[in-house]
């Protein structure tokens, strides 16, 4: 094995964050790390919830910071949800949502997201029948979603959010900036389904999983969220200077985000051509690959020896599957071109 491995397990951004980041550390001093904000003097929870707030056109008061947007989804449940009560979660999705629901005795109800030829898709028709026969208290929708890298067209939200105004609907969004398209309405949302919460990190995009820091736009009817989640002391300054910073290196990650839209486009050509593999269109930082069930285990045990660690899916609806993070575009050949080697040998053998 190669005394050095390779990560294509862990959905973290390899290219790692922008300059500009790194500068808010070198520069950090006392005030940074001794004293506790007084931002509340002025109002506002923080610098970046301020911040946040303007760039979306919100009120202050509607951002919600957190330890990633773990934290937040976390905070979230544990708000609304009680022993007995329902919530809603794709079929295909992140082992933590069912873990948090479980945590306080609440049942999981789960919702298709279904197999097409090129990529996953949300059942809409059946997620709003299941939503008016089991009368969810909370429903969680990931969009990008983990791991199939499907997301919901803006149409196809607004019918969900519609129909769902008398309910709590948390909408997951940890990967949305990978799109090159622009699908910023935070705004419009919230000023049109108070009941909406919608939850971004900057572990994904912006390369800052080890600083864990996560924020939210909560609805106007979620006070109670606001009152369950308030930080007296403040939050992380360290962490929100960082995190300015990030947003204000948008060249940087359009960057990033332009190499990973052509990578994904070379994972479908290059395994996309070998027998039986299908490379499953991607939004985000990630891409699900199906293949023939029977080549998963030595496929796994050869690139472990080449150093190369992917994540093999072992759920019962996933398990003939890979779910690939992009690395850096020199990662990213490597890998494909270990896989088609790999495959090769198998079939010589």
């Amino acid at each position: 094995m190669s005394a050095s491995l390779l990560y294509f397990d862990r959905n973290e951004n390899q290219y790692g964050p922008a300059p500009a980041c790194f500068d808010v550390l070198r520069r950090a001093g006392i005030e940074e790390m001794s004293v506790y904000s007084r931002d509340f003097q002025r109002g506002v929870k923080s610098v970046l919830s301020e911040r946040l707030a303007r760039d979306f056109g919100v009120p202050e008061s509607a951002i919600l910071l957190g330890y990633g947007a773990e934290d937040i989804l976390k905070q979230t449940v544990h708000c609304y949800l009680g022993a007995g009560d329902r919530i809603m979660i794709p079929s295909h999705s992140w082992w933590y949502y069912k873990t948090i629901a479980d945590e306080v005795g609440g049942v999981t109800v789960e919702y298709p997201i279904v197999e097409g030829d090129s990529s996953f898709e949300y059942d809409i028709e059946t997620m709003l029948r299941l939503y008016d026969e089991q009368h969810p208290d909370v429903v969680l929708i990931s969009s990008p979603n983990n791991p199939t890298g499907n997301a919901l067209a803006h149409d196809d939200l607004i019918r969900i959010l519609t129909h769902m105004r008398d309910g709590i609907v948390v909408l997951d969004q940890a990967y949305w900036s990978y799109a090159l398209e622009e699908n910023n309405d935070v705004g419009a949302l919230h000023a049109e389904y108070p009941n909406l919460l919608i939850v971004r990190t900057f572990s994904k995009y912006y390369a800052l999983a080890g600083v864990r820091i996560g924020y939210a736009v909560m609805g106007s009817m979620l006070g109670e969220l606001e009152r369950f989640s308030a930080r007296y002391l403040g939050y992380h300054r360290l962490s929100e200077q960082v995190a300015l910073a990030a947003i204000d290196s948008a060249g940087y990650y359009r960057d990033i985000a332009a190499k990973m839209e052509e990578d994904r486009e070379m994972f479908r050509q290059t395994l996309g051509a070998l027998p039986g593999f299908t490379v499953f269109r991607s939004h985000a930082n990630f891409v699900l690959v199906k293949m023939p069930e029977q080549q998963c285990a030595s496929l796994k045990a050869r690139l472990t020896e080449r150093g190369m660690i992917v994540k093999f899916m072992n759920e019962p609806q996933l398990h003939a599957h890979m779910r690939i993070t992009l690395g850096t575009q020199e990662q990213n050949r490597l890998l494909a071109d270990a896989i088609v080697a790999c495959i090769r040998e198998e079939v010589l053998a």
